[in-house]
């Protein structure tokens, strides 16, 4: 079974379907991690070939099959304070720009956008407890394509490479340590809300509008300039005026969108709707 081929006519046809429901544009490079991947979803379901595996999914009406394919094509790479150099802009810099600006600094909203199995909404919740602002204060919300990394993320069990950039004073904090198994505090676990929100879809990104700060970090790089500006566009209009956006270290919005204006806060650039 694992010997099974992926034809290229049956690839394009899979690859259009990936990027027709949410934006993710595969290369013909990657076409053996696909073929390689699917091949598992074939052997359990005991399918024949990729194009029965295609009718499946496009037959399919309870999405579990959706939800398979993303998990299978996506790559969950995230660790706590990932890109620190933006955290710290993010708490010394930015939130304190927000506050200043609402009328109601007292609910402060931010969404972490593909947040794979959690570290980067717990770690923006551990660095604003440390700041001495209290879960009333500040609403995150975490959310991904995948179902399986969010059930994850809600566990709020990690393993020894998700933790290593953990500074020591957190670690003892908001982790108990069993062997090579961290687990989250309950207050920081609680203060995080996760959703299954698919990034193109404006029907799913509606709810979360009126957010102060999105990170959408390392995730633009999966998508075509066309739903690159969607994403873009989607998420400007998920932001108060004056909000912040943050997207990887690597990425820039230069030749997608000319709606945010750059700023330059300790040489870190944070996008802010104006």
């Amino acid at each position: 079974m694992l010997n099974i081929l992926l034809a290229d006519s049956t690839f394009n046809e899979l690859r259009n379907y990936i990027y027709e429901k949410c934006g993710i544009y595969i290369t013909d490079t990657k076409k053996y991690l696909v073929e390689n991947r699917l091949s598992r979803i074939l052997q359990e379901k005991n399918l024949n070939n990729f194009e029965e595996y295609l009718k499946l999914l496009k037959y399919s009406t309870n999405g579990n099959e959706l939800s398979r394919l993303f998990d299978a094509v996506t790559t969950n790479e995230t660790y706590f304070f990932r890109e620190p150099d933006q955290l710290h802009v993010f708490q010394n810099e930015i939130i304190p720009r927000i506050i200043s600006q609402k009328r109601n600094p007292q609910q402060l909203k931010i969404w972490s956008a593909a947040c794979s199995s959690g570290e980067e909404p717990y770690t923006l919740s551990m660095m604003l407890h440390e700041k001495g602002y209290h879960a009333k204060q500040f609403e995150i919300y975490g959310s991904d394509i995948s179902e399986t990394v969010l059930q994850s993320a809600k566990r709020a069990v990690y393993n020894s490479y998700s933790v290593r950039n953990v500074p020591v004073a957190y670690a003892r904090k908001y982790f108990s340590c069993t062997g090579q198994t961290y687990a989250l505090d309950e207050s920081i676990k609680n203060s995080v809300k996760f959703m299954k929100i698919n990034l193109i879809d404006d029907k799913n990104t509606r709810l979360l509008r009126n957010s102060d700060i999105i990170f959408c970090r390392n995730v633009l790089i999966y998508f075509d300039v066309k739903s690159k500006q969607k994403v873009a566009s989607l998420l400007y209009d998920c932001l108060n005026p004056g909000g912040y956006l943050l997207i990887g270290a690597s990425e820039s919005l230069h030749n997608i969108t000319r709606a945010f204006r750059p700023n330059i806060l300790n040489k870190v650039i944070a996008y802010q709707k104006v």
